[in-house]
C-alpha cells in the first residue's frame, strides 16, 4: 500500500513524543512507529498539534481514502512496566551526548561554547583520586581544559567550575534525548520536571526571551 505523507509544517525528522496510559514520558518516535501504535489501536489519548497526516489505501467498498492523523504527543495503551524507577531515586544512563546537551554545549570552566567534537567529559573529582563516573561528578569541558586540569580537582589546578553539575530526572533525560522539541511537547514534559530543575528554568529563561 502506497501512502502519501503531508508534513505539517514539520520534516520528516521531527519526533513525536510516546508517553504510557499516565502521562509518564516515554520516549521520542518516528512517525512510522507513532502510526503503527495509531493503526494497531495502542494509543489511548493524542495531545499537541498534529504533525504528520499520512494517507493509506482507497477502501474498495466505501470508496474512502484512510487517513491517519499523528500528534505530538501520544498515550500508548499501559503502565510502563519500570514506572516505579522513575522516582527521584532513578538515575539515567550517562553518555556524552546527554551530558553536553545538559550544559549547553558550554565547558564549565572557560564559559565558552563548542561543536560536540571539541569537548569532553570532564570528572571533577578525578577518577584518580577515587571520584567516580556518575552525573553529579561530571561536567562538559572542552578538550584544552580538559587536558590542563588532567588528574586535578579544579581546586588543586585553580581552575573554577561555572555550574554544579547534577543528575536529571527521568523526564529531564527524555528532553535530553529530544531533538527539534515542539513548544505543546516542551509544556509537557516541562510539568514533569521538579520545580527546581535548572532545565526548567532554563526552558523559561528562553521563552521570555523569544517572547
Amino acid at each position: 500500500m502506497q501512502r502519501c505523507i503531508k508534513k505539517m509544517d514539520h520534516d520528516l525528522q521531527q519526533q513525536v513524543l510516546r508517553t504510557d496510559v499516565a502521562g509518564m514520558p516515554l520516549e521520542w518516535i518516528g512517525y512510522q512507529d507513532a502510526a503503527r501504535l495509531i493503526a494497531l489501536e495502542q494509543v489511548s489519548y493524542s495531545l499537541g498539534r498534529i504533525v504528520y497526516r499520512i494517507h493509506g489505501g482507497v477502501n474498495a467498498v466505501t470508496g474512502i481514502q484512510s487517513i491517519i492523523d499523528v500528534n505530538a504527543i501520544i498515550a500508548s495503551q499501559g503502565l510502563h512496566p519500570h514506572s516505579h524507577l522513575f522516582s527521584e531515586s532513578y538515575t539515567p544512563p550517562l553518555s556524552n551526548k546527554a551530558l553536553f546537551r545538559r550544559d549547553q554545549s558550554l565547558c564549565l570552566y572557560c564559559g565558552e561554547q563548542f561543536p560536540n567534537a571539541l569537548l569532553s567529559r570532564d570528572h571533577v573529582n578525578p577518577l584518580s583520586q577515587g571520584g567516580q563516573d556518575i552525573w553529579g561528578n561530571v561536567v562538559t569541558a572542552c578538550k584544552r581544559c580538559n587536558n590542563y586540569k588532567a588528574g586535578r580537582t579544579p581546586e588543586q589546578a585553580g581552575m573554577e567550575l561555572l555550574a554544579i553539575p547534577f543528575k536529571p530526572t527521568h523526564a529531564e533525560y527524555v528532553y535530553l534525548q529530544g531533538r527539534q522539541i515542539l513548544a505543546d511537547q516542551m509544556d509537557f514534559l516541562l510539568a514533569h520536571f521538579p520545580r527546581n530543575s535548572q532545565l526548567r528554568k532554563r526552558a523559561e529563561q528562553g521563552r521570555l526571551l523569544t517572547a
